[in-house]
């Protein structure tokens, strides 16, 4: 039997996902015990039981001189960040995709434009939006914007672009107007897919989100990462790079599930 056709049972393919992050924590124990054994004071490959003790001083007590818990505060001031970065970045994407997708004059006059701002590199902006919109909150969001919007855009539009022209026509035909054709055609079609450009953008909006906030912030999870690193404080970045590593993977969950749960059809779609 040829390996293309064979499948792995359910067990065999659980282990087999798991058997990568075992090897890397193996791997990693390994290493921080070799390194620890030739210096105890070693700060580059921390033991396990360090990464423990500071999980536990960030999470669960409180910071002698601000009274807050550390991972709770930071990873609150985030995900505001992110979450209001990524809803305007979707509204935007949903309207401007749309037209450009349906309207054939919107197209010639939006298209380009967002195929060239989608080509600008987002962190080169980002002294730029300092400047113009100050330290605060608006240009760590705005940033997030422009970073993960235009892309978005640019999917949705191809998206509109690929209903078949049948369905524009049949609702044409039963009298349907532009507004009614794109809030009953396209839009249920599209939405899917907005869900799924959501989650496709979710590592670089990280990304930004974390840029900015190395580089202006008092809170936030990449604030406290490139605070710490002047002190090669590894037990405080590496959990902290699994924390968002984890709140990254349960975003993306939480709205695939989201997407079969609003719209089963799309899953059934995707398999055929």
């Amino acid at each position: 039997m040829r390996w293309i056709n064979t499948r792995p049972s359910r067990g065999a393919q659980f282990a087999l996902m798991l058997l990568p992050f075992v090897l890397l924590i193996a791997a990693y124990t390994a290493g921080s015990a070799a390194r620890l054994a030739e210096n105890a004071n070693d700060k580059l490959l921390p033991s396990l039981a360090g990464f423990t003790e500071a999980i536990n001083r960030l999470a669960f007590l409180p910071d002698p001189r601000t009274g807050d818990y550390l991972l709770w505060s930071d990873t609150s001031a985030s995900l505001i960040r992110l979450f209001a970065g990524l809803g305007i970045s979707t509204l935007t994407a949903l309207l401007i995709g749309m037209v450009i997708g349906m309207l054939p004059y919107l197209r010639a006059l939006l298209a380009p434009f967002v195929a060239v701002i989608s080509m600008v590199p987002p962190l080169a902006l980002l002294p730029i939006l300092f400047i113009v919109m100050g330290l605060g909150e608006t240009s760590k969001i705005a940033l997030i914007v422009i970073g993960v919007a235009p892309a978005m855009i640019r999917d949705l539009a191809l998206r509109a672009l690929e209903l078949p022209r049948e369905q524009i026509v049949k609702a044409e035909t039963l009298g349907g107007s532009s507004w009614q054709i794109a809030l009953r055609v396209v839009l249920p079609q599209i939405l899917p897919r907005l869900i799924t450009c959501v989650r496709l953008q979710l590592g670089p909006a990280w990304l930004f989100l974390i840029a900015a906030e190395a580089i202006s912030s008092d809170s936030g999870l990449g604030y406290r990462i490139f605070l710490v690193r002047r002190y090669l404080s590894m037990d405080v970045i590496f959990p902290y790079v699994v924390w968002i590593t984890l709140l990254a993977v349960l975003t993306n969950f939480i709205l695939d599930r989201i997407r079969i749960a609003v719209f089963p059809w799309s899953e059934l779609e995707k398999q055929g």
